[in-house]
């Protein structure tokens, strides 16, 4: 089975070459790394050009000026049975793809969401939680998540016949991986691993969970309104899948 890892960018010359790293040297030949920069402005280009790696699929030159229709421009490109998203300044911890491939690998169901748990580490690699899941207090739903998301797209993973649901993602979408992971157990199956597979990292530049936070009420039901409006759209549409 064919992996695609997609990652996002955005000036992120600081991180993005470790992660790359612990990425790259988990895959198999046959896998890839689509990344779709959103015109960056510092390094992180060259840095990713740097690697001189096949694997990696570099979408240059977009305007997205989001990274949910950035995340969207790779899924677009992504190639592989298994789709796993990434952010650019994390770390993944070397079981990871082996974790992911094996879970596939058992699992039946036509449309399947992995849910994966790591560490959250601050900007020196210092550990501050022992469990991004429970930091978020993830729990599935739909409902649930609709009210409250607790579904990010570094934790997660999925077969590539979501796609065929999720795409393309609609406008005013509040955020990728909450639509990604209702649309999974809408449609399919979410499965868990407790182990830690990778680092999380908080630090000065990135949407952290204390950002999340301050996202005001008001916006949050405009949110919720536009995500239930097209998770009912989607639906009539990809109703027999």
């Amino acid at each position: 089975m064919k992996i695609s890892v997609c990652i996002a960018t955005y000036n992120g010359q600081k991180y993005i070459a470790t992660q790359l790293e612990s990425i790259l040297k988990q895959l198999s030949e046959n896998d890839e790394v689509v990344i779709s920069d959103d015109s960056s402005t510092d390094k992180t280009v060259d840095i990713i050009k740097s690697f001189d790696d096949k694997r990696i699929r570099l979408l240059e030159h977009n305007h997205a000026r989001s990274p949910i229709y950035n995340f969207e421009n790779a899924l677009k490109c992504a190639c592989g049975d298994i789709i796993v998203l990434s952010d650019q300044d994390d770390i993944w911890i070397e079981n990871r793809i082996n974790i992911i491939r094996n879970c596939f690998v058992r699992n039946t169901s036509k449309i399947y969401t992995l849910i994966l748990d790591g560490f959250v580490i601050d900007a020196n690699e210092i550990i501050l939680e022992n469990s991004i899941l429970e930091k978020i207090r993830y729990r599935t739903g739909v409902m649930r998540n609709i009210i409250r998301n607790t579904y990010m797209g570094c934790t997660m993973a999925f077969s590539r016949n979501l796609l065929e649901v999720a795409l393309p993602f609609p406008k005013r979408l509040p955020m990728h991986d909450m639509w990604l992971g209702i649309l999974g157990e809408i449609y399919g199956q979410i499965g868990l691993v407790k182990e830690k597979t990778f680092k999380y990292r908080i630090h000065s530049s990135n949407a952290s969970l204390k950002d999340l936070d301050s996202i005001s009420h008001l916006q949050r039901i405009r949110w919720r309104f536009f995500l239930i409006v097209n998770l009912l759209r989607r639906y009539l549409t990809h109703r027999f899948v």
